[in-house]
């Protein structure tokens, strides 16, 4: 991800399933001889990156992302046709070098897409091709009513007062007329909806902790942290349990497929 949160590999690990399962439905569906070359943006810990190098075992693929804490996790799957480095996806310094630019459940962390695309199209090499997946327009719908609702809140409102909000969850019309803008010859924008219901209470929580209130917390100062987690975390449980006793949260997802 890229992003200057504190974020913890070993636990967004375990909490990253949904992540996981998106990326590599995503992954079996590229259209690959199996000799490219392909940059992964924020890798987070590799399991998506891992399995982008099987469907090449004759190319080569860089998995960046700007967490130590991630790669630490990532370099476990490190082989000879797979490599990690610590690198900022905003500050990308690469110039025609890769065939195919793979993103999953990263860039709605980066602010500004506008330089971004501008950046991935210069990272690819003629005929390339992107395949970029993210939060779109109503993402964590119920998540972000909560945060919003708690940050007001007295005793936490004056820690916010200058605090940038993480996530850019654009609609796909809105996307379509920054890629417009591109130099991409081809290209399709869609929007998906993964809702999802978590019969586990822990695997729903484990999500929200990590990576969901990673930067609001470090916001806060020490003595009030654990009562901004326990505040959310009870009216998001409650706002989002179901008859069943499961518990229903929505995810937008934006996909990209261009062609430079």
């Amino acid at each position: 991800m890229s992003t200057g949160y504190p974020f913890d590999g070993k636990k967004y690990e375990q909490a990253s399933q949904c992540q996981q399962e998106w990326g590599i439905e995503i992954v079996e569906a590229l259209p690959l001889r199996g000799d490219e070359r392909i940059l992964d943006l924020g890798c987070g810990t590799g399991v998506v990156t891992r399995a982008l190098a099987d469907r090449v075992p004759r190319g080569f693929v860089l998995g960046i992302d700007n967490s130590r804490s991630m790669l630490e996790v990532a370099s476990a799957h490190t082989r000879t046709n797979l490599a990690f480095a610590l690198l900022d996806i905003t500050e990308l310094p690469f110039e025609a070098e890769f065939e195919v630019i793979f993103s999953n459940a990263t860039l709605h962390w980066i602010a500004d897409h506008e330089q971004l695309v501008k950046k991935l199209y210069r990272a690819l090499t003629p005929g390339g091709f992107l395949r970029l997946q993210f939060g779109a327009a109503g993402n964590l719908v119920t998540l972000i009513e909560v945060l919003r609702h708690v940050m007001d809140e007295p005793v936490y409102a004056c820690w916010f007062e200058h605090f940038r909000w993480p996530w850019y969850f654009p609609q796909p019309e809105e996307y379509e007329q920054l890629v417009v803008r591109s130099d991409f010859k081809h290209y399709r924008i869609w929007e998906e909806q993964k809702d999802r219901y978590f019969q586990d209470k822990e695997a729903f929580i484990r999500m929200i902790d990590e990576p969901g209130l990673v930067p609001f917390l470090v916001q806060l100062p020490e003595a009030l942290k654990q009562s901004f987690r326990e505040t959310v975390l009870e009216l998001v449980l409650e706002r989002t349990r179901q008859p069943d006793g499961r518990h229903f949260e929505r995810f937008r997802r934006i996909n990209l497929y261009a062609e430079k």
